[in-house]
Formats: structure tokens, sequence, C-alpha cells
């Protein structure tokens, strides 16, 4: 068991570490395309949790879908600054619905099954 948690701790740490290490070049190098790094970010997610899984250890849904979202939020981010759009998508706030959308049906479905929901 401590093994498994030092695993778990250790891809954390390297994942957080990337995390802020892209955060830093995304603020550094401002001219990167739009939504360069909210992909980046999303990539450094879900390739925490395909680590995991290659491990052995239980991929979280809450990173994962995290990872998702962002992957989602900066495509449509570059591909609405490629397109030039004539109106704003309110993509943040259609994400952050979708979002719950995804913790709320599973918590639903427990409750009426009288179980308790799937932790993620």
């Amino acid at each position: 068991m401590d093994n498994t948690r030092k695993l778990n701790s250790n891809l954390e740490s390297v994942a957080w570490g990337a995390f802020f290490i892209w955060w830093g070049i995304t603020e550094l190098f401002g001219s990167l395309p739009a939504g360069a790094g909210a992909i980046g970010i999303g990539v450094i997610l879900i390739a925490l949790n395909v680590a995991r899984a290659a491990s052995g250890l239980p991929a979280s849904r809450f990173t994962t879908a995290l990872g998702i979202l962002a992957v989602a939020l900066g495509g449509l981010e570059l591909m609405a600054s490629v397109l030039r759009l004539p109106f704003e998508v309110p993509v943040f706030a259609i994400l952050l619905i979708a979002l719950g959308v995804i913790f709320l049906v599973p918590g639903l479905g427990g409750l009426r099954a009288g179980r308790p929901a799937r932790s993620g």
C-alpha cells in the first residue's frame, strides 16, 4: 500500500512540476497561439492519468475530466482565433457546465439507487 501511495505521489509531483513549467512558459512567451496554454495543461492532466493506469493505479475521474475539458477549451480557443468568428462563444461557461454534469449525473444515480456514488 505504501508503494502505491508513493508511486501516486511521485506521478502527481511530476504532473505539478510539468504544470508549473508549462504555465511559466506560457507567461514568458505570450506570443503562443490562443488556447495553447489550456491544451498543454489538458495534455498534462490526461498524461497523469494515463501514467496512473499504466502503473496499475486508478485514474482520477476529476483530473481526467478537467484534462479533456482543458484540451477542448484550448482547441476551441485556437479555432476561434483562426476562424475569427463574428460572435463570441461562451466556451469556458459551457465547459464548466459540462464538468458539473459529469459529476452530478453519477451522484444522482447513486442517490436514486440508495448507494453511495463512485468516488473519483
